[in-house]
Formats: C-alpha cells, sequence, structure tokens
C-alpha cells in the first residue's frame, strides 16, 4: 500500500511540471517577436518612425496574437521574400499579393483600386475621358496598370522625359528605384502634371495632406489594353509568411478577424478608397 501512495505520487509530482512546463513553452512562445519585414523608407506604407498605415496595422495583429512586434527594415523591395522572408530574418510582410505563389497568404484585409488623382474641378472618370488627351503631363509609376493604359492612349511616349525626371535621369539598370508618391501628388498640386495615374493606398495620404486641394477618383475596373487583354485596376492585398509556417498563418487570419474594426479604422484614416473584400482560398 505504502509503494502504490508512493507511486501515486510522483506521478502527480511529474504530471505537475510536465503542464507547468508546457505552460512556460506556451508563454516562450507568445513573447517571441513577431518579426515584421517593412520597408525603412516607404510612405504611406512604412518607415524607421513606425509611420506608415502598415505599422499601425502591424501593431494591431501583435496585440491580437500576444507577440511584440519587431521589425526588420529593407532597403530593397526586389529582395524581400528571397532575402529576408525565406532566409529567416523576418516572419510576416503586411502587403502581400493573395496567393502569390512565394507565399503562404491569409485572406484578403483590404481591397482598393488605381485612382486618378487632379485639382479640384477637373474630373477624370477612365482611361477614354478627353482630359487625358489634353493633358500636357500625366504622372504615373512605371511598370504599373497606368502604362499599359498610357501605351494604348498614345500619351506613353509624351511621358518619357517625364518618367526620367523622376529618377534626376539617373540610369535605373539594375538598381530598385522607388517612385515616390508624394512627388507625383505634389506634382498635381503645384500644376506641374494635370493629372495622376496611382494606386490609390499609395496616395491617399499625400492628398489629404496637400494645401491644394485635390480630388481622386476610383478608375473602373473593366480596362483592357491595345491587345484587348484585360488589366485588372482594383486588388486585394494580404498578409504573407514563409511557405512552410502555416501555424503563423492561420494565427494571422484569426488575428485580421479578431482586429478587423481596427484595421478598417487605420484604413479609413488613411482615406484611402476601400471597396467590399472578395475572399480567397490562401495558399499552402
Amino acid at each position: 500500500m505504502k509503494q502504490r501512495l508512493l507511486s501515486t505520487l510522483l506521478l502527480v509530482l511529474l504530471s505537475g511540471c510536465q503542464t507547468a512546463g508546457n505552460s512556460g513553452l506556451a508563454s516562450l512562445e507568445s513573447a517571441k517577436p513577431l518579426r515584421v519585414c517593412a520597408g525603412e523608407n516607404e510612405l504611406p506604407y512604412s518607415n524607421r518612425e513606425r509611420e506608415g498605415f502598415e505599422n499601425a496595422i502591424a501593431e494591431e495583429l501583435g496585440e491580437a496574437i500576444k507577440r511584440p512586434v519587431e521589425y526588420v527594415w529593407w532597403q530593397d523591395a526586389r529582395f524581400v521574400v528571397r532575402n529576408y522572408l525565406n532566409a529567416g530574418k523576418c516572419d510576416v510582410i503586411i502587403g502581400a499579393d493573395p496567393g502569390d505563389p512565394r507565399l503562404a497568404t491569409t485572406e484578403p484585409y483590404y481591397r482598393s483600386g488605381y485612382v486618378f488623382v487632379t485639382r479640384q474641378g477637373m474630373e477624370v472618370q477612365d482611361w477614354d475621358d478627353p482630359a487625358l488627351q489634353q493633358a500636357e503631363r500625366i504622372a504615373f509609376v512605371p511598370h504599373s496598370p497606368a502604362e499599359v493604359m498610357l501605351r494604348k492612349i498614345g500619351r506613353y511616349e509624351d511621358m518619357f522625359f517625364y518618367m526620367n525626371e523622376l529618377v534626376d535621369f539617373e540610369s535605373r539598370r539594375n538598381k530598385y528605384v522607388r517612385w515616390d508618391p508624394a512627388r507625383l501628388v505634389g506634382d498635381v498640386a503645384s500644376g506641374k502634371a494635370q493629372v495622376a495615374a496611382m494606386w490609390g493606398p499609395s496616395a491617399a495620404r499625400f492628398i489629404k495632406q496637400s494645401r491644394q486641394p485635390l480630388e481622386m477618383h476610383l478608375v473602373p475596373d473593366r480596362q483592357s489594353d491595345r491587345k484587348g487583354e484585360a488589366v485588372p485596376h482594383h486588388y486585394s492585398v494580404a498578409l504573407g509568411v514563409r511557405k512552410d509556417d502555416e501555424a503563423l498563418r492561420r494565427a494571422l487570419d484569426k488575428a485580421l478577424a479578431q482586429k478587423r474594426k481596427e484595421i478598417e479604422a487605420i484604413l479609413k484614416r488613411e482615406g484611402m478608397p476601400l471597396l467590399p473584400p472578395r475572399t480567397q482560398t490562401a495558399s499552402h
């Protein structure tokens, strides 16, 4: 009987130690930083001072999954997935294309589109608007839907000088080129450009900050290039993690649901045009 009592006591003690150990591991896991891949000078998205709207969203997500946010800053957007995320230097990209084959992505947390930015009193509603033929200068980001459409309406070559001016006439070969959205919006405000065709989330903050009143009109999604092929102008945005980090992807999907109101408030404060979200089956 005494031996049985001793065995029972030993099992209870071992069970208690195991429970305490598991609790300690869970505590350590929750204290593990959420390492966010972020541009050090990429406003309105992020910067080292954490002034971007993606910085604000990252903080909400970290709070939801009870992990402190730690930033891993990049300077060249071309190599973020390969040299930072997949190399294990950081854990999550806040702005990713849903279904990006290089990533495991969450459900989209917002959807927006390209816009025309003009001074007040001038409205450009679509790419066939006569105002685009009359404009002396149209600000845009190369390698975007705007470039494709400018080629279609015959205004791309007219903007050759302006494109080179945006990079101070330096060669762009084998370099990461940051097309500063504040500069494009500023060119419309100053009258240097009559119209800007831009991704709405990149333009909204600078339109709000402009002393010169500006207008922003969402470009319809129904667009096609010179060959008749579709040119989407509305896109969804998700979070991206490493393809083998399914646990984090699931945790972030739950965090997005939990923090939906807070994230919507951040996006609305930014002033960006928001569209009804489209769901997707997250990549694995």
